[in-house]
């Protein structure tokens, strides 16, 4: 096999210099995934560029977000469709009188929804976008504060499928011995550091004891003019809005916060398997809508099909995403940043090293699991070398996945929160870097003063 060595981090930086030139989010995926198939394969780059496509689309992972991400929009265009998040919103207003008292209702339905950042990414967007349109709020900032309790929230939760992920992975490689994968986890909770900073940022930033920083000032100036939908954001507003409620028909809050209750225990139900929780409410959603006769059936399964086909943008870029994840494995991306550290590490910069490196792996391939799995057996090979405190170790791996998966643009819960809230990926991660960064500045300094 080939050591690319240094050279395994030109499709990433060719993406983020594209992006930051373009603004665009696929083309720049894209990009980068064209440049790793010419270096893997010089003399027939298209032929690895084709097997990559077709190993990622038979990837058990992106066929579960496809499923997942696909059906969660088909969920919310029938709660959309029978009016039922109009209800929501309507009764969240009522009770709302000011912009903090809006902004502060998000983060605790985000809280709520701990079970999955899908789950809150999706949910928690979809039903707060016309609420924060009433006081003049960015989408941008309603992003931010969405994503804060994605990732964040169900990292910290022990009963999520983060925890059943990340429980496992410790386990399979030999990180703690079999069985005391949970119980493992749940002693690293404290640990967490990057999450705990993420979620309390958000109160702090609402009530301005925190400023607005950069892009996200802007943004917040440009909707208090009355402009809450950024420029270049027409288009997946425009997909939001695509499916309205059927005249005449009187929506029901209850019908969205019970079956938001139904979905979340049934997917504890059946072992965190959230596509089965999807599958449930889905289905027990669509038995309500014909005894009650708010929609046909052909109506409802119309618009289970165009819920299904908003989420194809959004879509579009996680497969994008990970034919690059594809081309970075290959090249030997997270190996190399990995190796090139270990030599310089100790047992008190370890949690803090592997926190900063993890982090801008994730960061860099857009996997917030999937780069921990090549890379875990390397984790559990320094931190019996170095005797590191096996806490700290576990809470600075959480912590990276959870900076990816929040700061990255182009991770999932990066691009589903987006097109849930109204703008784009760029402008989500834009906007929201400068509070990622100080959390994680706040996580560096813990780690080493912890591990000290």
């Amino acid at each position: 096999m080939t050591d690319y060595g240094a050279l395994s981090l030109l499709p990433t930086l060719l993406v983020v210099s594209l992006a930051l030139w373009t603004h665009r989010t696929i083309e720049s995926l894209i990009a980068g995934s064209i440049l790793g198939a010419v270096m893997l394969a010089p003399s027939d780059p298209l032929g690895r560029l084709t097997d990559g496509s077709l190993a990622v689309m038979m990837n058990d992972t992106v066929a579960w977000i496809i499923l997942v991400c696909g059906f969660m929009g088909s969920l919310i265009a029938l709660f959309i469709r029978t009016d039922a998040i109009g209800a929501f919103t309507r009764a969240v207003t009522a009770r709302v009188n000011s912009r903090r008292q809006a902004l502060m209702t998000t983060w605790v339905l985000g809280i709520f929804l701990f079970v999955d950042d899908y789950l809150n990414s999706i949910a928690v967007g979809a039903a707060m976008r016309k609420v924060s349109d009433v006081y003049h709020t960015s989408r941008e900032m309603l992003a931010y504060i969405v994503d804060s309790t994605a990732a964040p929230i169900s990292v910290i939760i022990p009963i999520s499928t983060w925890a059943v992920f990340f429980a496992a992975l410790m386990e399979d490689t030999g990180l703690v011995p079999s069985g005391e994968g949970v119980a493992a986890y749940i002693g690293a909770i404290p640990y967490m550091f990057y999450a705990w900073a993420a979620i309390l940022l958000v109160p702090l930033v609402i009530y301005g004891k925190v400023p607005l920083l950069g892009p996200m000032r802007a943004a917040e100036a440009r909707a208090a003019g009355g402009e809450c939908v950024p420029p270049d954001a027409a288009e997946v507003d425009a997909a939001n809005e695509a499916i309205q409620p059927k005249p005449g028909v009187e929506g029901q809050a209850w019908h969205f916060a019970g079956l938001m209750i139904l979905l979340a225990a049934s997917t504890w139900y059946f072992d965190l398997d959230f596509l089965r929780g999807i599958y449930v409410t889905l289905g027990a959603y669509v038995v309500m809508i014909a005894i009650n006769r708010s929609l046909s059936l052909p109506d409802a399964f119309d618009t289970i099909l165009d819920g299904f086909k908003t989420m194809l943008q959004p879509l579009a870029v996680l497969v994008a995403a990970y034919l690059l994840k594809e081309m970075n494995d290959e090249l030997g991306l997270s190996s190399y940043v990995i190796n090139t550290l270990a030599p310089y590490l100790s047992a008190a910069t370890l949690p803090a090293a592997l926190f900063i490196s993890m982090a801008g792996l994730s960061f860099a391939t857009g996997s917030n699991w999937g780069v921990f799995v090549i890379v875990m057996p390397v984790i559990v090979a320094l931190s019996e070398s170095l005797g590191a405190d096996l806490n700290l170790v576990i809470g600075a791996t959480l912590s990276a996945a959870t900076f990816g998966s929040h700061a990255c643009f182009y991770t999932d819960a990066t691009v589903l929160t987006a097109q849930a809230t109204g703008c784009t990926p760029y402008q989500h991660a834009l906007t929201q870097i400068p509070y990622a960064l100080i959390a994680a500045v706040i996580a560096v300094l813990l780690f080493l003063g912890l591990a000290a």
